[in-house]
């Protein structure tokens, strides 16, 4: 793009208004204040509606007041701050022009420090296009540069002297190269898709292999149709837990920014829009649930969107019921694959993967709390739990951990076995590696060298992926591995 640059010094240069959405940072206030009022009271639903029937302008002003943003931790696009920074320390005069509640507005304004002026809607008139550009022609009749992003920025760029164009798409950045002197230009940056993708969470996927279990564990190998159905499951239980990581996302927005880790992820980042993320959303459970009536799992969908939803929404919240519950959605996975196999999990095999899937879920609790200690804080934010609280959830998650083992041990035992398997004694490795690299997950807890999810971690830890393949092979073996070779 062909770029004009100015030659006086910025104390000399024409005033500067910069928009807000889009352009100063990588979100829209108003979207994001009405996800934050409907996910906080939902009930609320047909107070907003009467609120955006007053009129957008009306509408953002109760928002400013019913759900305020947090300035402070808002995705600012740097390369636009630290411009404004440079022309600011030069003397420029610079202005905040915006369509986004005059409250809110000021919030940016004293935040950055930038600003001379703020001009923004007021409750009455939503201060956007033409209106923006009528009110900056007023302020500014020598003329201004005007800095935006989308095309209901047209009217002002054609009331202003020249232009800054920032995270504009290609076409939009041509059609104003051709008629407007652009003094700055700010390309867009990421790629929608990959966000999406990003959003979707497919490396949570994983967690989803848990419904081929039943299968394996039954011994049914040669069975196409069940393997066809495991697939489907799969998926079907895949787009449906990504429909709520997008919505779990859109809900959690502002708490995400404060997270050193999660203040990367989409919608906090300003990578994607969350209202395309919802919609994406339905789409992904229209899926799930289609799939899953391929494979005769729609119940168990259910129970699981249910269950995720409720805790996404509440029951997070509550201490000792979110690990339990958390445990459970693991647990799912497992009745479901077995649902859909026809090969239905064992009680021996509920009752391992209830302590085993505790276990888990108390390691990525306590990952947080210890990370909550580290930063000096009393209390997880919306978690419940205090600092303190390391101590004792270590112990039950390390006696979950054993008692699973133990389950395991118990199983080896049961008559059952020994008809079951080929050679049984094989299947004695289980249990070891289960207290193995119980004791280890919980020994890098301690170090505080443990991811938040703890079979992420496992995905990526090679000891824990060469304890996985010896357990595989020590199955395998026990299947056919001819009677009798080994001493007992």
């Amino acid at each position: 793009m062909a770029v004009m640059y100015a030659t006086e010094s910025a104390s000399e240069a024409t005033p500067l208004a910069v928009d807000l959405d889009g352009t100063l940072i990588r979100t829209d206030l108003f979207l994001e204040a009405m996800l934050r009022f409907l996910f906080a009271a939902p009930w609320k639903a047909p107070l907003l509606i009467l609120w955006l029937l007053r009129g957008r302008a009306y509408a953002k002003a109760r928002l400013a007041e019913a759900a305020p943003t947090d300035v402070a931790v808002l995705p600012y696009d740097e390369r636009v701050v630290a411009w404004l920074t440079q022309e600011k320390a030069e003397g420029r005069t610079i202005v905040l022009a915006t369509a986004a509640d005059e409250r809110e507005a000021r919030r940016v304004a004293d935040h950055l420090g930038l600003f001379d002026d703020v001009f923004a809607s007021d409750g009455a008139v939503n201060l956007k296009s033409a209106r923006k550009a009528e009110r900056l022609a007023k302020a500014f009749p020598q003329g201004f540069i005007y800095a935006g992003n989308e095309t209901a920025d047209l009217k002002v760029w054609k009331a202003a002297a020249g232009a800054v164009v920032a995270n504009t798409s290609n076409g939009l950045a041509k059609r104003i190269e051709t008629r407007h002197a652009v003094e700055k230009s700010f390309p867009r940056q990421g790629n929608p898709l990959r966000a999406f993708v990003k959003a979707i969470r497919p490396q949570q996927w994983a967690k989803n292999v848990l419904v081929f279990l039943p299968l394996l564990v039954s011994q049914n190998w040669y069975d196409p149709q069940a393997w066809t159905n495991a697939v489907i499951a799969f998926f079907a239980l895949s787009f449906t837990a990504s429909s709520v990581y997008l919505v779990n996302d859109a809900s959690d927005i502002e708490a995400d920014r404060r997270h050193h880790r999660k203040r990367n992820r989409p919608f906090a980042s300003g990578a994607l829009s969350p209202v395309l993320g919802l919609v994406a959303s339905i789409g992904l459970i229209v899926a799930g649930f289609s799939l899953g009536a391929m494979a005769n799992v729609v119940g168990m969908l259910a129970v699981y969107l249910v269950s995720s939803t409720l805790y996404t929404f509440w029951l997070k919240r509550v201490v000792l019921i979110d690990v339990f519950l958390l445990a459970s959605l693991y647990t799912i996975r497992v009745v479901l694959g077995g649902v859909a196999t026809g090969q239905p999990a064992s009680g021996w095999l509920l009752a391992f993967s209830c302590f085993f899937f505790l276990s888990l879920a108390l390691v990525k609790r306590v990952a947080e709390v210890e990370t909550a200690k580290a930063k000096g804080a009393a209390e997880i934010k919306r978690r419940g739990y205090f600092s303190t609280d390391g101590t004792i959830l270590k112990m039950m998650g390390v006696g979950a951990g054993f008692v699973a083992a133990l389950v395991l041990a118990l199983y080896l035992q049961d008559d059952l076995v020994a008809a079951a398997y080929s050679e049984p004694f094989m299947l004695w490795a289980l249990p070891g590696a289960i207290v193995f690299w119980v004791c280890r997950l919980w020994l890098m807890t301690e170090r505080g060298e443990m991811h938040d999810d703890p079979l992420i971690f496992a995905f990526r830890d090679k000891t824990s992926l060469a304890i996985g393949a010896l357990t595989g092979l020590a199955f395998i073996a026990a299947v056919i591995m001819p009677p009798n070779l080994l001493p007992v």
